[in-house]
């Protein structure tokens, strides 16, 4: 079960997803689930996480994503903690989510299926 405030998953940039997802299967034997031509996810790692290509949205450093039951009331609870939201909530495949920069500026993500 899912619990609020852990850390649920790991997304990666990936300038060539085809050679990242050529070298994690060689070298640690993963497998991936392709989500379009830009992301490729990945399970049962220790942690799950994905691979994006999009130039765009791929974060600029590997991005820990938090899970939470109530996104709102997260949301919240992170702005009162003194957090910055730099993504409001949005929808993507598999739920909603936002992301937050920390005091120093680390940047997150929280994520919820509803």
């Amino acid at each position: 079960m899912r619990e609020d405030g852990k850390i649920d998953y790991i997304e990666w940039p990936a300038g060539d997803l085809p050679a990242v997802k050529r070298f994690y299967a060689a070298a640690f034997g993963w497998t991936f689930v392709d989500y379009g031509p830009d992301y490729a996810a990945f399970a049962d790692q220790g942690a799950d996480g994905g691979f994006i290509s999009d130039a765009v949205e791929a974060p600029a450093k590997p991005l820990v994503v938090l899970y939470a039951h109530d996104l709102e009331a997260m949301a919240a609870k992170v702005g009162a903690a003194g957090g910055v939201i730099v993504k409001p909530i949005f929808a993507f495949p598999g739920g909603r989510r936002f992301h937050f920069t920390d005091p120093s500026g680390n940047e997150l993500a929280v994520w919820s299926e509803t």
